[in-house]
């Protein structure tokens, strides 16, 4: 995976911010209400720029279904292009130093295999698959990824922070021990083409976020 560029970031957004220069008047609202609004066009540039190579997710689309999100993308699966549209609603938000745990349901799942006559698109031309219950599938995949911590019916929960790209990093779990013990993620959700991060201050733990700044 291709590494972010910071000066094409840096261009992005001020060009973005150029042609909407209304979010900055939003981003000084969500600062008063300790809330953090990240443009749903944010996260389609970081995808196009991330996904990339043979084995990428193709013509992703991404959108706001309030509260949620409406993904899709052209994927490769079991020798056979299949078009996958699903609408992911974040239920439950646990972070700490050690895991970012996100319990998400996962609805509308369509999957769409484009031609051929390979063992998954026989699959789903019989019925045989149950796509109300995604997480039951999931369950059972047999190099089924590490992050994904549970999977049952139509809930599924992942560990962020057992990602490759972010299990190594020493920094970000430091980062998170001074800042978890004061703020706290009450809610992540959708509003206005905009994925808005809304958060919750508690001063009683003060005495461990300051104690984690100086170690």
């Amino acid at each position: 995976m291709p590494k972010p560029n910071p000066k094409a970031i840096a261009r992005a957004a001020a060009s973005y911010l150029q042609a909407h220069p209304d979010e900055l008047l939003r981003a000084l609202r969500s600062v008063m209400a300790l809330r953090v609004g990240i443009p749903l066009a944010a996260l389609r540039y970081i995808a196009r720029e991330l996904l990339t190579g043979k084995k990428a997710p193709r013509d992703l689309v991404i959108e706001a279904v309030p509260p949620g999100l409406r993904i899709s993308a052209t994927v490769r699966f079991m020798g056979s292009d299949l078009r996958a549209k699903v609408s992911v609603f974040l239920e439950s938000v646990e972070v700490s130093a050690e895991k970012i745990l996100l319990g998400t349901r996962i609805a509308d799942l369509e999957l769409e295999a484009l031609g051929g006559d390979s063992a998954i698109a026989g699959l789903l031309k019989s019925g045989a698959l149950d796509l109300s219950k995604p997480g039951n599938l999931l369950a059972f995949l047999p190099n089924r990824p590490a992050f994904i911590v549970d999977a049952k019916d139509d809930r599924i929960v992942v560990d962020v922070m057992m990602m490759d790209k972010l299990a190594a990093r020493e920094g970000l779990r430091r980062a998170l021990a001074v800042v978890t013990p004061v703020l706290k993620v009450a809610s992540i959700r959708t509003k206005d083409d905009h994925l808005d991060v809304q958060l919750r201050a508690s001063l009683e733990n003060i005495g461990s976020a300051v104690a984690a700044a100086r170690s």
